[in-house]
């Protein structure tokens, strides 16, 4: 069977099942593991499936991590706007996480001008972006390098969580929804926020109205675990007793 024939059977067997297990491909289609890995990485760079831990599962529009170059372009205004309100709880001297997310980047942008801040990162764009400048001190975590254009994966987790600490973090996710919290659609992604999460004193959380409703597979964080949530004016008022209870200042800008 020729690649193209099997990468189509993956999909069939996905749609009708749900999910498929590396595993379970390899004997059926009677190849090994490492080709089934292959295959669904070329089938993942083509946004017709969802990569997990030993196998895939379908993207739809509920848990769809899209591209960056895709994401880049969406809620531009929105994700300037939230970026630029973040950087005013910025100040000299503090060190900070930033996540790998479009809206970090743009707060990179407007983090040039500032003096004595340290910006530990997983984000090569915001490497790229911060990278030589006299008064900033730029760290990038280092490991794998994904599609994302980011460090993920189990050294970048390895060395946030035994040699960085930050006073503050700033990170945004594929959503929240008021009973699940907020929630990823990239369990790699998900597992270096966590990290980060874990090393920050202070947690301010970005979220534009889009990622409002919208739901992700992977849990990153109870409302409680974060202590700023920054957001556009007009937050559904469902929210108010949810963020009253769990002790989070809601910024709306």
């Amino acid at each position: 069977m020729f690649a193209l024939e099997r990468q189509k059977k993956i999909l069939e067997l996905l749609k009708d099942e749900g999910a498929v297990w590396v595993s379970k491909l390899s004997q059926e289609l009677d190849v090994t593991e490492e080709t089934i890995r292959r295959d669904l990485e070329k089938l993942e760079k083509q946004e017709l499936l969802l990569r997990t831990h030993g196998g895939a599962i379908p993207i739809d529009e509920s848990n769809h991590e899209m591209s960056l170059e895709k994401r880049k372009n969406l809620n531009v205004d929105s994700k300037v706007k939230l970026a630029k309100e973040a950087v005013k709880y910025i100040a000299s001297g503090d060190t900070i996480f930033l996540d790998a997310s479009t809206t970090t980047f743009y707060m990179a942008k407007e983090l040039k001008n500032m003096k004595g801040v340290t910006v530990v990162t997983n984000s090569i764009r915001v490497v790229n972006e911060l990278a030589g400048l006299p008064d900033l001190r730029v760290i990038g975590v280092g490991g794998f390098v994904s599609n994302n254009q980011s460090f993920v994966g189990n050294l970048a987790q390895r060395a946030i969580t035994e040699n960085f600490f930050a006073n503050k973090i700033f990170f945004s996710s594929r959503g929240i929804t008021e009973n699940a919290g907020i929630l990823e659609s990239n369990e790699q992604e998900c597992g270096i926020k966590q990290c980060m999460i874990k090393n920050s004193d202070v947690k301010y959380y970005i979220c534009d109205k889009s990622k409002i409703g919208r739901i992700g597979f992977a849990k990153l964080s109870e409302f409680d675990g974060i202590d700023y949530f920054i957001t556009e004016k007009g937050l559904d008022k469902s929210f108010d007793a949810i963020f009253k209870e769990a002790k989070v200042k809601v910024i709306e800008v």
